[in-house]
């Protein structure tokens, strides 16, 4: 089965062929960061009308890379949610005119969920079930129980702010461009730990949950003080490596340690990594040191960022459980629980 794989959900337009799940042939992405880095993040409005001018060219691209031709597509896979509401229609729509005009079926797929498939995308089996997923992204971060492809049990999220967007405000805090994880990343490998003491943040009651607004909030203390009285800090390019390394071990520490817990909780033996934040090297060297019991799996190269690729790879399962496309009633959604 050739599955075309749809995914715009925020800055990024992405278009795929996959076949049977896992054989990819094409995985095109086109950035929009140029537009969007001197406003510090994603501007909605801006994010969709670009979405609109790079759509055709894009799906253009994928099938050429394929070798193959719209009529030899036999499902097509779509990010319905969750994401930026504009930005999800466009690809929603895109994929229902295109389920209309070919007379294929099209199945809606859950931007976050797609994350973690992308992980298992790569081996050539898949794992043992059920598995520990931890999602990492500019969106969201999550500890939970893959007990099969499509049944899912939360175990643990933010209350705040999620992992990535706290990389990009840190980032924006020191003067760093957007996205900030690449930035961040980069001033730590220069930085010396200990320097700065931050803690990670404690949910009462909820010792699975994350949260990491505090944490940001001692970066802007240790930036501009804790008062107006008190005289902004220049900081040099040193004490600012220093700074980034500080966040990075003390925002991927309460993650790794909070998965280990999970794991020891659950019963899991195979942790199952997703989203962009999975792409910095650090962490993965903190998981191999820490978690070397364990089987890790990681997304492959650009697997770990929005893509297509693990849109359509999810959505052939999809569809196979379905039996059926979904109706061309499906709304996007902004927000949707991950388990289902």
């Amino acid at each position: 089965m050739l599955i075309l794989g749809i995914e715009t959900t925020c800055d990024e337009t992405a278009c795929a062929v996959v076949r049977d799940g896992k054989d990819i042939l094409s995985n095109v992405v086109t950035s929009q960061i140029d537009l969007h880095n001197e406003y510090g993040g994603v501007v909605p409005e801006l994010a969709c009308r670009r979405h609109v001018d790079l759509f055709l060219p894009t799906l253009t691209k994928a099938l050429n890379d394929a070798q193959v031709t719209l009529s030899q597509i036999d499902l097509i896979a779509v990010a319905y949610a969750p994401g930026l509401i504009g930005a999800v229609l466009i690809g929603l729509n895109a994929a229902k005119t295109l389920a209309v005009a070919l007379q294929k079926p099209f199945v809606g797929v859950n931007h976050i969920e797609a994350h973690l498939y992308a992980a298992l995308m790569t081996p050539a089996e898949f794992p043992s079930f059920p598995c520990l997923g931890v999602v990492l992204s500019g969106g969201h971060t999550a500890l939970v129980k893959i007990n099969q492809i499509g049944e899912y049990q939360l175990l643990g999220q933010t209350v705040d702010d999620a992992i990535g967007e706290s990389f990009d405000k840190t980032a924006k805090i020191l003067g760093l461009p957007y996205p900030g994880g690449p930035y961040i990343e980069k001033l730590a490998q220069q930085g010396q730990l200990g320097v700065y003491e931050f803690k990670a943040g404690k949910v009462k009651g909820h010792p699975l949950d994350f949260s990491f607004s505090g944490l940001k909030t001692q970066v802007l203390y240790a930036v501009k003080g804790q008062n107006e009285r008190e005289a902004e800090r220049i900081l040099s390019e040193q004490q600012k490596c220093d700074l980034a390394a500080s966040f990075q071990q003390t925002a991927f520490m309460d993650v790794v340690e909070k998965t280990l817990m999970a794991a020891r909780q659950e019963n899991c033996q195979t942790i199952v990594l997703g989203g962009g934040v999975t792409f910095n090297k650090h962490l993965r060297q903190l998981f191999k040191h820490h978690a070397s019991e364990l089987n890790i799996l990681w997304p492959q190269g650009e697997l770990s960022l929005d893509n297509a690729a693990m849109i359509a790879g999810l959505g052939y399962h999809v569809f196979l459980k379905k039996g059926e496309g979904d109706p061309l009633e499906l709304e996007a959604t902004s927000r949707v629980s991950f388990v289902r």
